[in-house]
């Protein structure tokens, strides 16, 4: 369904999501949305339009009270514990479709009066049930200190009751993948549609390739105690091969200690320019933390770059084992099992186009085909 008939069937639309602060996968998303629905408002519970384009800063953007906490654009991600009963006060009852971009909080708008009333078509596009409230190991490896956990376990049951309340509020429910879908049926007892998020894989594709065969494998992200970083330098060490880790993040510290003494380089954060020569110049990518989808595998493989990923997140969805890469389950040894699937990969031999072949379908046109088809049917059945 085009725009134009979308805005026919949805003359009122919002765009409910957590935060608009920093552009990230998530927010890539938001803005494919509003390709679709170019006429629809914006709920966030925090907002700053510094980063953003006019695309997203040129129509209406309703905060919740969290946004007016001195400090809220850069201590969001503490604020967590305010942003259910930010969003339950947004009443969105008066429009006609709201689509919430969600990974905790952003779908608890509040779409029903309660007074049976009609409501809003309610389309959710989940990156993730609350990790937080269902997965406490997500926060292995982060500094809480002995009252942060205590907070944290005190804080549990009270997470899982908001989030499900919030899930009641959706009409459909859209998984970013089949990880997500499984995680939805789990903790929501909800069926959902997978759609994977769009990627820019255009220009990657035509991008080329220069490794060598001795190249050193690549690690990039954000260094964050669930994006295991230090797997990547642990199983490298162990098999003496060259590894490049490039990103920064409060992570990054502990694990240049367990670098000391391994062929790790360090590059920090990288420029887009630097990005692609590391895409072009590496041996293979390692993604060894359990991600919800992962945008960076799609286009890493979009480069000709093959992916060794951790097939207990989204890699199972985007990366084609023995094809385009290797899958491995890290099981009890996470390292080990890193390792093992680095002495697989180094026996394979993998066809360039056929890597660059699989991050096609992850393209923009997909997403807008897909997800547009998921809200024609919603305005067939309303």
């Amino acid at each position: 369904m085009d725009p134009d008939t979308l805005a026919a069937a949805y003359p009122r639309a919002a765009i409910s999501h957590e935060w608009l602060t920093v552009p990230g996968g998530s927010e890539k998303v938001v803005l494919a949305i509003l390709e679709l629905l170019p006429h629809a408002e914006l709920i966030a519970s925090v907002y700053d339009p510094a980063p953003w384009p006019p695309e997203l800063t040129g129509r209406p953007v309703h905060t919740t009270f969290v946004n007016r906490i001195p400090g809220a654009r850069t201590r969001y991600p503490k604020l967590l514990p305010f942003m259910d009963a930010g969003f339950r006060r947004m009443d969105v009852s008066g429009y006609d479709l709201v689509v919430s971009s969600s990974h905790a909080c952003a779908k608890n708008v509040r779409a029903r009066d309660g007074k049976g009333a009609n409501h809003p078509v309610h389309v959710c596009y989940c990156h993730t049930p609350m990790r937080y409230a269902w997965d406490p190991g997500f926060l292995d490896g982060e500094d809480l200190g002995r009252v942060g956990t205590t907070v944290l376990k005190a804080l549990l049951p009270q997470l899982r009751r908001a989030d499900l309340r919030g899930a009641k509020q959706v009409d459909h429910f859209v998984a970013n993948s089949t990880v997500v879908a499984a995680r939805i049926a789990e903790h929501y007892g909800r069926e959902s549609t997978v759609v994977h998020p769009p990627v820019d894989v255009a220009e990657r594709l035509t991008a080329p390739r220069r490794a060598a065969a001795d190249a050193p494998y690549l690690f990039f992200g954000r260094v964050v105690p669930y994006k295991r970083a230090d797997l990547a330098v642990e199983a490298c060490r162990r098999l003496g091969r060259p590894l490049v880790v490039a990103g920064g993040g409060r992570d990054l510290e502990r694990v240049k200690a367990m670098a000391r003494g391994a062929d790790v380089t360090f590059r920090g954060r990288v420029s887009e320019a630097e990005l692609a020569e590391l895409l072009a110049t590496s041996r293979a990518l390692l993604f060894p933390g359990e991600e919800d989808f992962g945008i960076v595998p799609v286009e890493a493989q979009a480069a000709g770059l093959p992916v060794i990923g951790n097939a207990d997140g989204g890699v199972r969805d985007s990366v084609d084992d023995g094809v385009s890469g290797v899958r491995y389950t890290p099981g009890d040894d996470p390292a080990g099992a890193l390792v093992a699937a680095l002495e697989r990969f180094e026996g394979l031999a993998l066809d360039e186009a056929a890597v660059r072949d699989n991050a096609r379908p992850f393209a923009p046109e997909r997403f807008a085909e897909r997800f547009g088809r998921v809200l024609a049917d919603a305005a067939r059945t309303r």
